[in-house]
């Protein structure tokens, strides 16, 4: 069985349309299951929670992972695409949600099976695929869990870990930067107490609103006046909760907070800058108690490895379809990472290309070509959506081309 490019759209949207958040991707995972088994793989599901886990032996030769990740997020479709999503879940909150395939793992997941087909029909190489289809990225769990539920010591150790991840430039163009790629992820949830009572009182209350606001300000200068400007530090309030009337004043307040870094110094140095912040604004608000700092989740940044990353190069060079470029570091976080360091395997990790190339085609200059990527929707709006078949297309050849660059060659097919 193969997957031809017509047979891989209707995947996508099939997909994009039943979205699935992270540790529910039980739907996703019995699709890709299924269509692995008909290619021929060895399949074993569950692992890891929803994660799906494929293996293909031919001969001797390298281990090579190929990753893509399943999940959606809680976003509310607003693409207006005839396949956009309707779905809702139940949040980790206990709340029912709408669920969007907003970051394109979507698009992450067919390519790879459309790179598994090609493969699988590709008798030209020797070695040995073990391809990872794993859940709750956005969650920052699903590496971890699969790792946690022997990964490695079940499905054996790769020589390489390869991948990517669709962004928001045109499709053709393929982003790939040795060392730290993507930025570590820290998420925290920040509680903070007051004093509650009346809202026509506030003089009887400590506000949590008042210091949730003071916080959120204050926050802002660890980036703007603690870090040097060339460190790649992104901090960022994403929910504030507070309150259920007008006239009322809280009892506490609740921040979640991300947190990207890429030097482990500067991420320690500006973990104990929040917290101090965070505990000198309650201090002066003179809250009845001190407040509380959780951990979400938190996985480090992407390193790719150089010599892995001049290989692919190479690999889509000779291709001769894309443009390869350096995007420079990324500030978007990846727990891809997390499986290389597990196996102790060099890690190429490359942007995909996944807009409408002629939304640059008046573009003159590399300033021009950034106003255009600013103005389009990002990955997590609820208005992003790649370009469906000419990102498939793209998105399959970049995975088929670097893992061939990987797998020994097939001396028996090999001319003479």
């Amino acid at each position: 069985m193969s997957l031809t490019l017509d047979e891989l759209v209707p995947i996508y949207e099939d997909l994009h349309r039943h979205p699935e958040l992270g540790r529910q991707e039980h739907r996703t995972a019995g699709i890709v299951a299924d269509h692995l088994r008909a290619l021929g793989y060895d399949v074993t599901t569950g692992v890891g929670g929803t994660g799906v886990v494929a293996t293909l032996e031919r001969g001797a030769g390298p281990t090579v992972l190929l990753r893509a990740d399943m999940d959606a997020l809680p976003v509310e479709e607003a693409t207006g695409l005839p396949y956009a999503s309707t779905a809702t879940a139940t949040g980790a909150d206990g709340t029912e949600t709408p669920v969007m395939h907003a970051c394109g793992h979507d698009m992450h997941t067919t390519c790879l099976l459309g790179a598994a087909a090609a493969l699988a029909g590709d008798g030209r190489w020797e070695g040995r695929l073990l391809l990872v289809f794993q859940p709750d990225e956005e969650g920052g769990g699903g590496a971890r869990e699969m790792v946690a539920d022997g990964l490695f010591e079940r499905f054996g150790t790769p020589d390489v870990v390869l991948g990517q991840h669709v962004a928001p430039v045109p499709v053709g163009v393929l982003g790939v930067r040795p060392g730290a790629a993507f930025a570590a992820s820290d998420t925290l949830r920040v509680t903070l107490h007051g004093a509650g009572g009346h809202g026509s009182r506030p003089e009887a209350t400590v506000d949590p609103v008042v210091l949730g606001a003071a916080v959120v300000q204050r926050l802002q200068t660890v980036v703007s006046r603690e870090v040097a400007a060339a460190e790649t530090v992104v901090v960022t309030v994403g929910s504030f909760h507070a309150g259920t009337a007008a006239n009322v004043i809280p009892d506490r307040a609740v921040l979640g907070l991300s947190i990207r870094t890429a030097d482990p110094d500067v991420r320690a140095k500006v973990l104990a800058a929040v917290e101090r912040i965070v505990r000198g604004e309650a201090a002066a608000a003179g809250a009845p108690r001190e407040p509380e700092i959780e951990v979400v989740n938190t996985f480090p940044a992407v390193v790719n490895d150089a010599a892995a990353c001049e290989r692919i190069r190479e690999a889509f060079a000779e291709e001769g379809r894309w443009v390869v470029v350096d995007p420079g570091p990324v500030t978007g976080s990846e727990d891809v990472g997390i499986l290389a360091e597990a196996a102790g395997a060099p890690c190429a990790y490359w942007l995909l290309g996944g807009a409408d190339p002629a939304l640059f085609a008046s573009a003159t200059s590399v300033e021009e070509i950034r106003r255009v990527v600013d103005d389009l929707p990002s990955n997590h709006s609820p208005r992003y959506a790649p370009l469906a078949g000419p990102t498939l297309e793209s998105g399959v050849a970049a995975l088929v081309a670097a893992a061939r660059s990987f797998l020994a060659a097939d001396r028996s097919t090999a001319p003479a």
